[in-house]
């Protein structure tokens, strides 16, 4: 995998996983909404370390320079 993210998007990435976070595990988002909520921080947290976006590969798209 060829990295495609630039560090800016990794740390969007990790805030919105840690506010999906909060949001589930504080109780202010719960059901189907707060799952839903807490498997899309998981996804954001695992592309951000592997600096690797697998929706930015069939487009073509990168937001790193180097």
């Amino acid at each position: 995998m060829k990295r495609n993210m630039s560090n800016t998007d990794r740390i969007i990435r990790v805030l919105f996983a840690a506010l999906f976070s909060y949001l589930y595990f504080s109780g202010i988002v719960t059901g189907a909404p707060g799952i839903v909520l807490l498997v899309l921080g998981a996804v954001f947290l695992l592309t951000s370390v592997v600096a690797f976006c697998p929706l930015y590969a069939p487009f073509k798209l990168s937001t790193y320079k180097g």
